[in-house]
């Protein structure tokens, strides 16, 4: 294949190192500058080595997303999302409504419901609690994902307990596992200006290491087209797969392409619009060639690219397609213009025309079935 595509001799001993064991920081970089033949090595690579973990199937998961509340004390630049608590656009979920859709996702199919929201003033950790409770006692099959890291430390800092205690707390009440946002770039001099209210990242770090010691697993992400640059990305990674070595408790990594459209931190001139279809398909295929098999699953948010453009991604490395969604109000406020929920067949219809197999999967990627 290499002797084909005639590309430089440096990316070429990279890129054949990449298909036994994980490359550098530096190779990384230099991977994501590639262009030209470079970059079709570089993506048919990823895919190959994609092939080699994970093989033919695309998963993705029946599930459903439940954002309970848009008011949120946070001052995230990114977000679209947040009310506050006196706009008339603002809304706060009771617990029964929330198990209300939750049952109502579960009698329609999905098998797992996405539970997260903005940093109210009036909750804590008591309430996720006693949520997760009511959740629990009605559907007692369904997988609870809830509550990112910077809801877990708001909560526990509300309440004023430990980390360990209230993550302890949820798993008792039911929580299975957490999604693992609020990461955006593990960068503290980039959390000062993209996200100044949330956690630095060694409190990040702390939480999702906490988390998978209490035998909570989690899902990573990285929001990236913004403010950082290519070595803030290969940097983010690394962190991520350094925690992963520890404590294996990431599901997935799930690269988030930044929705910039509505957000303050566009239109306050600070940000780039989003990142480039080329940046995202580098994404893809680096990460893929940095974890190795370490982490085995990266999804294509099909909410921020669109079917076809997921499509693509598919064949730079990535193996699953997320879930079928639903209220999925986040990126929808940002500006994200593909829909917030779908169907399996939809999820098929573009498997198969890759030549792929869909396979539906759990949260943890266990009780895989052909489709």
């Amino acid at each position: 294949m290499f002797e084909l595509l005639n590309i430089d001799t440096h990316i070429e001993e990279i890129l054949r190192k990449s298909l036994e064991k994980q490359i550098s920081c530096n190779e990384a970089l230099k991977l994501m500058k590639t262009t030209g033949r470079e970059l079709q090595a570089l993506l048919m690579t990823a895919d190959i080595r994609r092939e080699q973990i994970v093989g033919d199937n695309v998963t993705y998961i029946k599930n459903w997303n439940i954002n309970f509340t848009n008011i949120c004390t946070g001052t995230c630049g990114f977000c679209a999302f947040k009310r506050d608590e006196n706009n008339d656009e603002s809304y706060f979920l009771s617990a029964e409504e929330v198990v209300k859709r939750a049952k109502t996702a579960w009698d329609n199919g999905a098998k797992e419901v996405c539970i997260q929201g903005g940093l109210h003033p009036d909750i804590d950790a008591y309430y996720y609690e006693e949520l997760l409770q009511k959740l629990r006692i009605e559907l007692p099959d369904i997988h609870i994902h809830a509550f990112s890291p910077m809801e877990i430390l708001y909560g526990a800092e509300k309440s004023d307990i430990s980390l360990s205690e209230e993550l302890k707390m949820f798993k008792d009440a039911g929580l299975d596992s957490i999604p693992g946002n609020a990461a955006e770039i593990l960068n503290d001099d980039i959390r000062k200006v993209l996200c100044p209210s949330k956690m630095n990242t060694a409190k990040w770090i702390e939480i999702v290491e906490t988390a998978h010691k209490t035998g909570i697993p989690t899902t990573c992400t990285m929001m990236y087209g913004h403010i950082e640059q290519l070595k803030d990305r290969v940097e983010h990674i690394d962190i991520l797969r350094s925690i992963q070595e520890k404590t294996g408790g990431f599901t997935e990594f799930v690269p988030l392409t930044f929705m910039h459209k509505n957000t303050p931190i566009y239109r306050e001139g600070l940000a780039s619009p989003g990142s480039t279809g080329i940046e995202d398909l580098k994404v893809y295929a680096v990460s893929r060639l940095m974890f190795g098999d370490l982490l085995p699953n990266i999804q294509v948010s099909w909410v921020k690219l669109g079917f076809k453009f997921a499509q693509i991604c598919l064949t730079a490395g990535a193996n699953d397609l997320g879930g079928t969604l639903g209220e999925e109000n986040i990126s929808k406020s940002a500006g994200a213009q593909h829909g917030v929920q779908t169907d399996p067949q939809n999820f098929q219809r573009v498997i198969r025309d890759m030549g792929r197999i869909p396979a539906e999967r759990d949260t943890l990627y266990r009780n895989i079935r052909l489709v």
